[in-house]
């Protein structure tokens, strides 16, 4: 059973000097743009930080879409969007590395079961069903 949040430690406190005023722009067909505009705890722009752009698309897959978020290197909105191709590009095989490492990783996943869970059976060399030696390694 869960505990509370106090009880766990977490405290949601938001740090007044990192603050972002945010913007979303869309063509509403390839993806969205946001704008993060740094301020100062009052609202006021704040002209020591940079203003930070991310890029969004989605990528289809055959389990469904899986969102891309992305920084986009830019010091205008106009910038950003003449770089959004590239930076999606790079984004969506960032993600298409990642979903092969996945798969990778788990066909060379190797799961021997737990003793007593079938196997062998009676009379095998385990004695008590299942591998010898316990099923104890499992590397997933």
């Amino acid at each position: 059973m869960a505990g509370r949040l106090d009880d766990m430690g977490f405290e949601p406190t938001m740090d007044a000097s990192a603050l972002y005023r945010e913007e979303i722009f869309t063509d509403r067909k390839v993806g969205t743009i946001r704008v993060l505009t740094p301020v100062q705890a009052n609202g006021t722009p704040d002209l020591a930080r940079k203003v930070l752009f991310a890029g969004e698309a989605q990528l289809l897959t055959t389990a469904g879409a899986l969102p891309l978020s992305f920084e986009i290197d830019a010091r205008s909105l106009e910038e950003a969007v003449s770089k959004y191709a590239d930076a999606a590009r790079e984004a969506f095989e960032r993600a298409l590395e990642e979903l092969q490492e996945l798969r990778r990783q788990a066909s060379s996943s190797i799961i021997v079961p737990d003793r007593g869970m079938g196997g062998l059976g009676p009379g095998g060399s385990s004695g008590a069903g299942g591998f010898p030696g316990g099923g104890r390694i499992k590397l997933t």
